[in-house]
């Protein structure tokens, strides 16, 4: 684990240079861990070589009087449309954990989804930050406990729930079993401290452990609208793959969605997320907003983003890299330089505010 670095190291000047020296500073298995993808990582290697392949179209000679990044989403003011993305056992990668990450996003202004896997109490983190929190949800099969936790997150003060939906069992990843991962001692999941277990209903060796009782309990559209039953928070869906979900999603009056495939975590072989945006985006046609993930590497990618339609998009991996790197200071300056590559994208290709970022900054073969 990290923990003792707490100066921005030098000659560190984007998410590549973070990733080269969180890979010398988190521990081997926790490293494996944090880069696995499911499978043979083909839909991994996807989210980003999907954002190298769009072109932008540049523009000169443009008026930046007045010139902003500033979003509005869901009644909450951003400075730049770039959230921190939900990601489970911060202290893995920090001894601060999600405080350090809390404190990096309030003190620039950036959205923080803090993961129902975290490593730190919910109540902890919503006490330490000082700009909105959002709180990322699985429905548990303990319904019972997860309206316990739905409504922790309430009095706590977070300001939306981001249910994920797409991983209702875990991702077959081959090269996080080779690094045999487990949770050091002292790290886990403490938010659910306390839930009853639901156990396999087969003792049959000939009978599938999945279908023949795991998933007896699986969450489904009838579990999104009683989780709007239950709250007064919007509810915004992650884990979006497909424009018939995302029609169904708004028919029972979600919040938003966020376009993603997990970063390749769960199910290999699905399409990038930024191959799926437009499809989705259009489907939706500006009811609800559409955030994204996976493959946010570069401010060039934040605008190719909300270029095919997002409203803002989030990134995982690459702040944890700075957190395990420099703690919150790192998270800080790597948010830091990702939104000054997106306004020099802005600027380079004539958009003067988030408004003016369309189709007619790609390429004509992704317009």
């Amino acid at each position: 684990m990290s923990g003792q670095h707490y100066l921005l190291p030098a000659q560190v000047f984007s998410v590549e240079d973070y990733k080269k020296l969180a890979s010398q500073r988190i521990e081997a298995s926790a490293w494996c861990y944090l880069e696995s993808g499911s499978a043979d990582e083909l839909t991994l290697a996807w989210n980003t070589a999907a954002f190298a392949s769009i072109k932008l179209v540049g523009k000169t000679l443009c008026d930046f009087a007045n010139a902003n990044t500033e979003l509005t989403l869901l009644g909450e003011t951003f400075p730049f449309p770039l959230l921190l993305a939900p990601v489970a056992w911060h202290k893995l990668f920090h001894v601060e954990g999600e405080l350090a990450t809390c404190q990096a996003a309030s003190a620039i202004g950036a959205g923080m989804i803090l993961s129902t896997q975290a490593s730190m109490l919910l109540e902890e983190v919503a006490a330490k930050a000082t700009k909105p929190l959002w709180f990322q949800l699985y429905i548990q099969q303990d319904r019972v406990f997860t309206a316990e936790l739905v409504n922790r997150a309430e009095l706590a003060g977070y300001k939306a729930l981001v249910l994920t939906i797409d991983a209702p069992i875990s991702g077959i990843r081959n090269n996080e079993q080779r690094a045999n991962f487990s949770l050091p001692a002292g790290i886990s999941s403490v938010n659910l401290a306390g839930m009853q277990q639901q156990p396999c209903a087969t003792t049959n060796l000939l009978d599938s452990p999945l279908f023949s009782g795991f998933l007896a309990n699986n969450p489904t559209w009838h579990e999104v609208e009683w989780l709007q039953s239950i709250t007064k928070l919007p509810v915004i869906l992650k884990g979006i793959t497909s424009p018939l979900d995302a029609e169904r999603a708004i028919q029972i009056g979600v919040n938003g969605l966020i376009v993603s495939n997990h970063g390749g975590r769960v199910l290999d072989t699905l399409p990038a997320s930024i191959d799926l945006l437009p499809a989705i985006t259009r489907q939706v046609a500006d009811r609800v907003p559409v955030l994204m993930d996976g493959g946010i590497r570069r401010g060039t990618d934040i605008l190719k983003a909300l270029a095919l339609g997002a409203k803002a998009v989030l990134i995982g991996r690459p702040y944890i890299y700075a957190l395990a790197t420099a703690g919150a200071v790192g998270v800080v300056h790597l948010l830091n330089i990702l939104r000054a590559e997106f306004e020099a994208a802005m600027v380079l290709t004539g958009c003067k505010c988030l408004a003016d970022i369309n189709s007619a900054v790609l390429w004509a073969d992704h317009q």
